[in-house]
């Protein structure tokens, strides 16, 4: 197969060219209740080309590889004549060339377990949920995916790399008298099976949290300093900061690109936040990208000070700034985009129990459930809380919502607790059309916020 790839870049039509074939094999099966809604084994393999000539950017995929040549001559010809059309050309960053084999080490792979071994699996947790009492309706779902890569590039770059994950992921609703109250779980295996096995009593806890939410007092709203714990502080890392650290973000927001230059302000000495694929058994864990590129540690924020940004060799050419091997895309019908690997807040010094007696009115806040950015704008709802009176920690809170401006809530973070958690399962949704990428993950500690504006259902 390789070789068929290589010659696909002999002639000179074009000025650079890639292409990326795969084979991929996924399981999804979900059960809503008792009853099994969905149960999918399926295997795809198909290309991916891109080609560059003149400054000018033509992308194709194909499902075939008989087919490779004549979609690259395609988007060769379709280039031709359009040159003088495009106002700004593309121009590629210098890249070294690699020729290697990288492929996940597992002690337990999805693919030593059978189907209905993987449906037995999910059934015994989304069986446990309905039995617990005020539990209403559950909906569970497993997924697994594997896909294994070639790349191969006009420049030299031979590189054959690999993907996989699974994970469960369930939604359970309680109700108590007028009172209905939702709570997720999820377990990640990237990319150990097993750690998905034996997690009943790590379910029946987050049911237990659920159960309480039942009897919580709605949060008051207003401004408040708030803790907030390591799940929802790497989605709020993610979502609010990490997609403006995607150059390909801000690379045609004239005001974005002015405000995010690379030396500003963005917070305190405390705050330092990573995109690292590097990082073991988490989800966003890679070594290559699927631009050819070896998998960069980038330093978004140092000590306040925003100083990396998430590249793709056209944008790291644009930005005149380095290679940071973030192009990613879910399977090879997509074109590879700029996406996070694996970002986090940086582990600070304060203890969580500091965090909470500084406080005298406020909350600790626990958990993302859902949210929207729009710029520097974020809006996050959590799923339950607490109330700190005189640095003590009270009563459990529910039905919550976070708001706020970006650049003033990194300002206000005031303390970075010293207990970084990843993410057992990550994930993210980008591009247009829309790609759902499992291979994403977020990390945090504890963070203390001075000032949030909350507000309640």
């Amino acid at each position: 197969m390789k070789s068929e790839l290589k010659t696909l870049f002999d002639d000179n039509k074009i000025d650079y060219g890639d292409i990326r074939f795969e084979n991929n094999n996924q399981t999804e099966i979900r059960f809503e209740n008792e009853d099994l809604k969905e149960v999918k084994s399926s295997y795809r393999e198909g290309g991916h080309l891109r080609v560059y000539y003149q400054g000018v950017k033509a992308v194709n995929s194909f499902s075939q590889l008989k087919d490779a040549p004549q979609v690259k001559n395609e988007l060769a010809d379709s280039i031709s004549g359009t040159e003088d059309l495009i106002s700004k050309k593309a121009e590629l960053k210098a890249a070294e060339v690699i020729k290697d084999k990288d492929f996940v080490k597992t002690d337990s792979n999805p693919s030593d377990y059978s189907l209905e071994e993987k449906k037995e699996l999910l059934e015994g947790y989304n069986r446990l949920a309905l039995e617990q009492d005020h539990v209403i309706k559950t909906d569970f779902t497993y997924r697994d995916f594997y896909s294994r890569r070639i790349f191969i590039n006009s420049e030299g770059s031979e590189i054959e790399y690999d993907l996989l994950g699974s994970l469960i992921s369930g939604t359970v609703y309680a109700k108590k008298d007028n009172v209905v109250q939702v709570k997720r779980v999820s377990f990640g295996g990237f990319p150990e099976f097993e750690n998905l096995l034996n997690r009943e009593e790590d379910l029946l806890k987050e049911i237990d949290i659920l159960q309480q939410m039942l009897d919580a007092e709605p949060i008051k709203a207003g401004n408040y300093p708030v803790i907030i714990n390591q799940a929802l502080a790497s989605v709020f890392i993610h979502e609010a900061f990490g997609h403006l650290s995607e150059a390909d973000s801000v690379k045609n927001n004239p005001a974005f690109r002015d405000k995010l230059q690379v030396g500003i302000k963005l917070g305190k000495d405390i705050l330092t936040v990573i995109d690292d694929p590097g990082i073991i058994n988490a989800p966003g864990n890679y070594k290559y990208d699927d631009e050819g590129l070896p998998a960069q540690k980038t330093t978004l924020i140092d000590q306040g000070i925003l100083s990396g940004r998430l590249h793709s060799r056209e944008t790291a050419a644009d930005f005149n700034e380095p290679l940071s091997g973030n192009m990613r895309a879910v399977d090879c019908k997509y074109s590879p985009i700029i996406r996070m690997s694996n970002i986090y807040i940086a582990e600070g010094e304060s203890e969580v129990e500091d965090m909470i007696s500084s406080i005298d009115n406020g909350y600790y806040i626990c958990n993302g459930r859902g949210g929207q950015t729009t710029g520097d704008q974020f809006t996050f709802g959590a799923e339950y809380g607490y109330k700190i009176e005189n640095g003590q920690k009270k009563g459990m809170v529910r039905d919550i919502n976070l708001s706020g401006e970006l650049f003033a809530t990194l300002n206000r973070i005031s303390m970075v607790g010293n207990d970084l958690k990843f993410r057992e399962v990550g994930g993210c949704g980008k591009g247009s059309p829309m790609q759902l990428n499992i291979f994403s993950g977020m990390g945090a500690p504890h963070i203390k916020v001075d000032k949030v504006n909350i507000g309640g259902v």
